[in-house]
């Protein structure tokens, strides 16, 4: 196990979950599956309590938990995408996948989990500041799902 590992609590489902996860994003596992040596209050000896695996090579555990603790916009991963295309991917993998869509780039998928499908454009402009910056934010800030072509535009001075 890695010195620092994301816990992510599930509602009994967190091998589903890795295992979307896995098949989605680029550099992303499965590795162990742990069972309950003896009942908890929300499961049964031998059912899966904690899922190890990777996104996008960062480790996470998943815990099944139970109902108690949902999770919020508070944590999310932020995927950086090089174009439309890979942007369009993961984010339709998300949504069509039983998620939902949010604003600005952010999408939440059938288990709650909150994630950023964020165009490198968008976030070179960010780091740009000033009137580049301020015309790619306020492009954004009209958007769901990113639309490379309207953050070039924004970014470019054109009009969106």
């Amino acid at each position: 196990m890695k010195k620092n590992t994301i816990c992510l609590w599930y509602n009994h489902d967190a091998e589903a979950a890795a295992q979307f996860y896995a098949q989605t994003f680029p550099d992303s596992t499965v590795g162990a599956v742990h069972r309950a040596p003896s009942d908890y209050p929300d499961g049964k000896e031998g059912e899966v309590l904690t899922v190890e695996f990777t996104v996008c090579g960062v480790p996470c555990i998943g815990l099944n938990g139970g109902e108690t603790f949902k999770h919020s916009e508070a944590f999310s991963f932020q995927i950086s995408t090089e174009d439309q295309e890979e942007t369009d991917r993961y984010w339709n993998a998300i949504v069509e996948g039983g998620g939902e869509e949010s604003q600005c780039g952010w999408c939440k998928d059938k288990w709650g989990l909150s994630w950023q499908i964020t165009p490198r454009v968008l976030s070179d402009a960010m780091i740009q500041g000033g009137a580049i910056a301020k015309r790619a934010f306020e492009a954004m800030m009209q958007m769901r799902k990113i639309d490379v072509a309207a953050i070039e535009a924004a970014v470019n001075g054109q009009a969106v």
